[in-house]
């Protein structure tokens, strides 16, 4: 009986990869998904501290150009001129950069004596709802945090003015401002803009508008980061009264961003 004979078929080489794809092959491990601009800031945010640190870093040239971005990034709805009408030149804002300080509310004090004259900043206009300083921020409870931090300017002729919303009507606020001497103010923009229209908050003796930008909270939001704070902000910074002021040589207006 013969044996069969079982030829056993070689297994086919493997086909060749084309050199095109062994690049790809190679570098598809070492590929990275390109982070967003939001990511790439999260090594400036100090929960902790509740604070951007990337606004102590920037100067007037940058932070210009981060509020253009923002404000058509959140007013998809208004037309190009109105867009135009909110942005803020270069040259309207004081570079801060020199402040060293992590921008908490235990170090406004020490940013507002390096911009102003520390004694002026304990004095108030002789008229009533005139301040000298104002301080905007995006949000009535943090508002009351920043009027306690500067609370040590108050005297018995200083009184910090708290004008926002939260608990505080309208008409409070007319009543307070027509009866009281203020250095520093300190409100959201919504709220100032309300007094100032009503001629409650008197402009004519400002000397510094100071923006609340560096604050974060939980969320990791500033008062740029949210729709309902920013576009507010931008239109409240882009009052008429202020604008012809920014860059006035006689009549100059600080805008500082803490």
């Amino acid at each position: 009986m013969l044996e069969t004979q079982v030829v056993k078929k070689r297994p086919a080489p493997p086909k060749a990869r084309s050199k095109k794809r062994r690049q790809d092959d190679e570098s598809g491990s070492r590929k990275r998904r390109k982070p967003t601009a939001y990511e790439e800031d999260e090594e400036y945010l100090d929960l902790d501290a509740g604070v951007n640190k990337k606004i102590a870093l920037v100067d007037n040239l940058l932070l210009a150009d981060h509020l253009a971005k923002k404000i058509r990034r959140f007013g998809t709805e208004l037309k190009p001129v109105e867009l135009s009408q909110l942005d803020i030149s270069p040259n309207y804002i004081t570079d801060t950069t020199s402040f060293q300080e992590i921008r908490t509310l235990e170090n406004l004090p020490n940013f507002l004596e390096k911009f102003a004259d520390p004694k002026k900043l304990g004095e108030a206009p002789k008229q009533n709802g005139s301040p000298h300083t104002l301080i905007v921020t995006g949000a009535g409870l943090r508002a009351a945090d920043l009027v306690r931090s500067v609370r040590k300017y108050q005297t018995k002729n200083n009184t910090i003015a708290k004008l926002f919303a939260k608990h505080i009507k309208l008409e409070e606020s007319v009543q307070f401002l027509e009866k009281h001497r203020t250095g520093i103010a300190v409100g959201t923009p919504v709220r100032l803009s309300d007094l100032v229209d009503k001629s409650a908050l008197k402009l004519d003796k400002l000397e510094r508008l100071v923006v609340d930008a560096s604050h974060i909270d939980q969320k990791k939001r500033g008062v740029m980061d949210m729709k309902e704070t920013m576009l507010p902000l931008a239109r409240w910074l882009a009052r008429h009264e202020f604008k012809e002021r920014y860059a006035d040589p006689e009549k100059g207006l600080q805008l500082l961003f803490y």
